[in-house]
């Protein structure tokens, strides 16, 4: 089985069978990184978790008073109530936010591990980075269900969609850079220096249906 070391790299054929850290001038480089996308990861994992739980809470008041309007329900189209209410804010017989929070628990928890110099074998960074993928695209179907069915934003849920784009693209450059995942050098060398295009591009694209979707109520509000 590879194993790989604190940043995810995978030793050379032959080595020995526990982790090795990086040594020689890329080490303290190696550190860094690890150290980064534990921070990274811990703080948006937190980032999520905060959300799930603000939407845990709200939703126990909706269950106990259908009167109830969260705080974050300020306009027709910044109206989190409306998706609380919604059939997809239980996409799986159960609220979503129960979800994200054991989900994003374990993100804080991969992060606090990488700060305090964890080494994962691979197969766990690629069951990791299994579930952010799940999570990017589950998220993707929520904002089209949000701005196209629904027709109302929920604040929080973007708070946690937001966290969870930008810690799936760079557990992917992660992966994609230590060798975890195949990929040719060019796309390595790339993710090595702008791995923060792509949540950039991503929050754009999201951002822009937001904006085009209630063009009229942005501009005369």
């Amino acid at each position: 089985m590879r194993t790989v070391t604190p940043t995810g790299r995978v030793p050379a054929q032959g080595s020995t069978a526990g982790p090795v850290p990086a040594t020689g001038p890329d080490a303290p480089r190696a550190a860094a990184s690890g150290r980064g996308l534990g921070l990274l990861l811990l703080l948006t994992g937190a980032a999520g978790l905060l959300a799930s739980w603000v939407i845990t809470l709200d939703k126990f008041k909706l269950l106990q008073d259908p009167d109830y309007v969260p705080g974050c329900s300020m306009n027709p189209v910044v109206s989190c109530g409306s998706i609380m209410k919604s059939e997809q804010a239980a996409a799986f017989g159960f609220p979503n936010p129960m979800l994200g929070l054991a989900a994003y628990a374990v993100v804080c928890c991969v992060g606090a591990g990488l700060l305090a110099g964890a080494r994962f074998p691979a197969w766990y960074w690629l069951t990791f980075h299994a579930g952010a993928a799940f999570g990017v695209v589950f998220c993707g179907w929520l904002q089209f269900q949000s701005l196209y069915r629904i027709n109302a934003l929920c604040l929080w849920c973007c708070l946690a969609w937001a966290a969870t784009l930008v810690l799936f693209w760079y557990v992917t450059s992660h992966n994609v850079r230590h060798g975890i995942l195949p990929a040719p050098a060019w796309l390595r060398a790339f993710l090595d220096e702008f791995t923060w295009v792509l949540p950039v591009l991503h929050s754009g694209v999201i951002g822009m249906l937001i904006l085009t979707r209630w063009w009229d109520f942005w501009t005369t509000s």
